[in-house]
């Protein structure tokens, strides 16, 4: 059995930690002088419809906690004031049907400063509406701007630069103003990239922070990856996960428990666990099971978890019926809490990590450690997990069944050769090629990877 027995003590049922969220509040202002309004105004508003009913209906912590909108036709208008998401999708559905309602393109004047006066004022509510929320013991106090435009992003960061050097930013999170294009326009490397902006000036110092230029399509997919970047986990408090790596090189016996490293990294949700969505809009309903030893990184991630890597597997002889539940992209930690030394010597030690697994084709099979063991427990589960690299700079962590969870499966093995004269209703190989447009059967046949 997993599991390690600790004679007369009694059981008790793991505990599910409880931390308020750190997740910022959102001002999104939409610059509606753009030649291009009347098709980005449609997606616009499908795509931000469809994330906002996302995140009213999850259950759990609220990952969106507030929102203000603001359109800017030269002069700015606030749309939607400083709104709690939670409970008020009704209110944020009207705010949306007055955006779809805006005059179309050449009602406006380009140019104004529009933008920036919308900057100052959702700040300025930002900071009313903290001290507001203060008094009754509310301990939001971070808020994030995001500017959608289709203005050259890079003159526009010049002017923030400039009109905010006198503002208080004590409680702005991050800027970011993402450039809406065509596809026309659009070159294929910059597709949702984030693009730094020009030289720092001393503007950049004075705002103690860089604001983050993007370009991305106008379409509705586009537009929904940028407004799901909300609902990650943004806390940055602490390091969320301790990978221990064992002393020596890997191998198929297990590792001693004395480490050579500790690679101190964080947890990000790689999809939405269904169980949240089996809630309702007041967070009433159920959710995942934080408590549970298998849940590795209930969201939002309130313990540090330790995962103690016990051998190297080949990646080719991990069966995927194993593996189950939502996966977790494992990176570097971004705590604010480390000195910059120890973020960058932590960084590099992950990455070599990761171009060793992939020049090997190696997994890495890890022992969840064990949380908060005390006199009151009797049993102590280890649930295992499975560390996959990738090409990027992460890691993937899916859980592995243990022995007793597994059923009995015995299946004939592929034959080797398929037979000349097995036939079906339908030819297979015909089959196959009927599900694949001319152009991708081209590329199957120059090698291409068509999935």
């Amino acid at each position: 059995m997993n599991c390690r027995k600790l004679p007369s003590e009694p059981r008790r049922i793991f505990p599910a930690a409880k931390a308020p969220s750190q997740q910022p509040s959102h001002i999104l202002v939409v610059d509606v002088t753009s030649p291009s309004w009347a098709n980005t105004c449609s997606v616009l508003s499908e795509a931000l419809e469809n994330v906002l009913c996302l995140a009213c209906g999850l259950a759990g912590p609220c990952r969106v906690p507030l929102l203000s909108l603001y359109v800017v036709q030269p002069q700015q208008e606030c749309l939607l004031p400083f709104t709690q998401v939670r409970e008020n999708f009704a209110r944020i559905q009207a705010c949306i049907s007055e955006l779809r309602s805006l005059p179309a393109e050449g009602c406006f004047p380009q140019g104004g400063n529009g933008v920036l006066q919308a900057v100052q004022d959702g700040l300025q509510q930002f900071k009313q509406y903290s001290r507001h929320t203060a008094a009754g013991g509310s301990t939001n106090n971070s808020v994030e701007i995001t500017i959608l435009t289709s203005q050259p992003s890079r003159d526009m960061v010049k002017q923030l630069e400039k009109k905010l050097q006198d503002v208080d930013l004590v409680s702005l999170r991050r800027i970011q103003v993402i450039e809406v294009v065509k596809r026309d326009f659009l070159e294929p490397e910059d597709v949702e990239q984030c693009v730094p902006a020009e030289e720092p000036s001393s503007d950049v110092a004075i705002l103690g922070m860089d604001i983050e230029v993007q370009t991305v399509e106008d379409n509705v997919i586009s537009l929904e990856m940028l407004f799901k970047t909300w609902l990650h986990d943004h806390g940055t408090e602490r390091e969320q996960l301790h990978l221990l790596l064992p002393s020596g090189s890997f191998g198929h016996a297990a590792a001693p428990k004395n480490t050579i490293m500790c690679l101190k990294c964080d947890l990000q949700e790689r999809l939405l666990d269904p169980a949240l969505l089996l809630g309702t809009a007041d967070g009433t309903g159920r959710a995942a099971d934080a408590s549970s030893p298998w849940h590795m990184a209930a969201w939002p991630s309130t313990a540090l978890h330790k995962l103690r890597v016990l051998k190297a597997l080949k990646s080719e002889g991990v069966c995927e019926s194993v593996l189950y539940g939502p996966p977790f992209i494992i990176k570097p930690t971004s705590c604010w809490q480390l000195d910059w030394d120890e973020l960058e010597t932590n960084q590099h030690s992950f990455h070599a990590l990761c171009h060793s697994l992939l020049k090997r084709k190696w997994m890495l099979l890890a022992r969840h450690e064990p949380q908060n063991i005390g006199p009151n427990w009797n049993v102590v589960v280890y649930p295992y997990y499975v560390i996959v690299p990738s090409d990027s700079a992460t890691l993937l962590v899916k859980a592995v069944a243990i022995r007793e969870l597994l059923l009995p499966s015995a299946f004939p093995a592929l034959l080797a050769e398929h037979p000349e004269r097995v036939r079906g209703p339908i030819e297979v190989s015909h089959s196959l090629s009927a599900l694949l447009s001319p152009q991708q059967i081209t590329r199957e046949g120059n090698g291409c990877d068509n999935v």
